[in-house]
């Protein structure tokens, strides 16, 4: 899979990208949305400003941040184009008050061809959107009783995302990719430091999987994920497993923020990153692999 980058062709991919030993704190906040947008953004500001005040530098939303409805007619409905889009003016607004970076999780998008996105944006401190990454991996499954078919909704995002940041490069992902990690290899592949995989993971399947894919993300990169997540009771069947999470390039996890909204922050330190690769170089080490099958 290919990896577009939004840093210049010139700056060269580097495995150890960001491991400057600078210091990062970052946030994770935890929110429970639902079909009331106005009100799920104003819960996410509020825990924005919470997150500042305590010195987060870069804050990362979960994903679907801004609406979730099990009515897919009224979720078209309220879907706009990032330049009419409600949701996304508020978070720049806020991204410009605290002068920090804002990772938005997911909103539901309408794209140039009018077609609905599931879509991370990353914010400056500026406000400004720096890059843009459309959820790849859309969750067709049925894990228990309740499903929820997104490519009945959303049109498949094409590209793998990352951006420069002032501690290092920044992998994006949404929620399902994390069960695909070839997509997180690339990313580290090329330079990621940290990889952000917000989402809205239900609790059944986030009962099972959710620690130990988010553990095996970090592990194999040797990146800090950084995983802010939704929780509680959606509407109907719908629940989400909460429990935002960031871990370190060595697997360990550093914040977990239970079931209930709120926010966790935690200080990387991210020397971490080149000191876990140098200790398992695994990311220079691919070969390949010729198959054979008998009967």
């Amino acid at each position: 899979m290919s990896v577009a980058s939004s840093v210049p062709a010139s700056v060269a991919a580097s495995l150890s990208s960001g491991a400057s030993g600078q210091r990062l704190r970052v946030a994770c906040v935890q929110i429970c949305a639902d079909d009331r947008a106005q009100d799920n953004v104003q819960r996410a500001v509020a825990q924005i400003r919470l997150a500042a005040q305590a010195g987060a530098q870069f804050i990362a939303l979960p994903e679907a941040v801004d609406y979730l409805d099990a009515d897919f007619d009224r979720t078209r409905q309220y879907a706009q184009p990032e330049v009419s889009h409600r949701a996304l003016a508020a978070f720049r607004e806020v991204a410009r008050e605290i002068g920090g970076w804002l990772l938005i999780g997911s909103l539901t998008v309408r794209d140039d061809d009018g077609e609905l996105v599931n879509r991370s944006l990353l914010l400056s401190p500026e406000g400004e959107v720096v890059c843009r990454y459309d959820k790849i991996h859309l969750f067709d499954a049925l894990p228990g009783s309740s499903s929820f078919t997104e490519s009945r909704l959303y049109k498949r995002g094409q590209h793998a995302r990352l951006h420069e940041t002032p501690w290092g490069r920044l992998g994006l992902s949404i929620c399902y990719d994390v069960r695909f990690p070839h997509l997180f290899r690339g990313l580290a592949q090329a330079g990621a430091a940290m990889i952000a995989i917000p989402a809205a993971f239900m609790r059944v399947t986030g009962e099972a999987h959710w620690h130990t894919l988010l553990r095996a993300r970090a592990i194999e990169t040797g990146c800090f994920v950084i995983a802010p997540a939704q929780c509680g009771h959606h509407y109907g069947e719908r629940y989400s497993f909460g429990h935002s999470l960031i871990v370190d390039p060595w697997g360990t996890v550093l914040a977990d923020a239970g079931t209930d909204p709120g926010i966790v922050v935690v200080d990387l330190d991210l020397a971490l990153v080149e000191q876990a690769r140098t200790r398992i170089p695994s990311l220079h080490q691919d070969r390949e692999i010729a198959w054979e099958t008998h009967a």
